[in-house]
């Protein structure tokens, strides 16, 4: 009897046992453990670079600069041409002479818009027709246009220093009337003018 006992308290104790170290099911990571250090970082994809602005910044290395265009003349000057045939030219007023592509007037020619200023207001008995010239190169059109620019640039020059604006008219050749018949540059220099006629203001010339 005493033995039936222990052996019942045997197997009793070995189920206890084994209940007792029974393995608990292992749960499923739903993450993996961040890494850490310096290969952990993410690398943000860099931004695309700004977009270059159109053309080429170097295109134009050693390239002659260029001129703007010369805008037409105004209607009002060319739509009351004066009568040519009553202007003569005169020694005494003096031709000035532009850059290729140019109305601007340089420092030697004022000199000599100076000279006829003072002549002009000596002789307050004529008038000024002032044409304007060009060289051959460019369209006709552009040029009756540079012409009517370089005229009046003369114009005002002589308008600034006092000279009354009913003493003068303007008149663009363009490049129909050249002094220089030679395509040269020193021929096309001596083109690109204004040039002065005068006539009596009175009803007796």
């Amino acid at each position: 009897m005493k033995s039936l006992k222990m052996g019942f308290l045997l197997v009793l104790l070995s189920a206890v046992t084994a209940t007792g170290c029974a393995k608990q099911p292992r749960t499923a990571q739903t993450s993996a453990p961040a890494p850490t250090g310096p290969a952990a970082e993410s690398v943000e994809p860099s931004p695309p670079a700004p977009a270059e602005a159109a053309g080429d910044s170097t295109a134009g290395a050693g390239a002659p600069p260029t001129v703007a265009p010369v805008e037409p003349p105004r209607p009002e000057s060319t739509s009351a041409r004066p009568d040519v045939k009553e202007f003569k030219p005169t020694t005494r007023l003096g031709d000035i002479h532009f850059e290729f592509d140019t109305y601007d007037i340089r420092p030697e020619d004022s000199k000599i818009l100076d000279a006829d200023i003072d002549w002009i207001q000596s002789n307050p008995s004529y008038v000024v027709l002032i044409e304007g010239h060009c060289d051959e190169r460019g369209t006709n059109e552009y040029n009756v246009a540079l012409g009517d620019h370089r005229a009046r640039a003369a114009l005002n020059y002589m308008l600034a220093r006092g000279v009354k604006a009913s003493r003068i008219t303007t008149l663009s050749y363009g490049e129909e009337r050249p002094v220089c018949v030679e395509r040269t540059e020193e021929c096309w220099a001596r083109n690109r003018r204004a040039h002065f006629l005068v006539r009596l203001a009175t009803t007796e010339r």
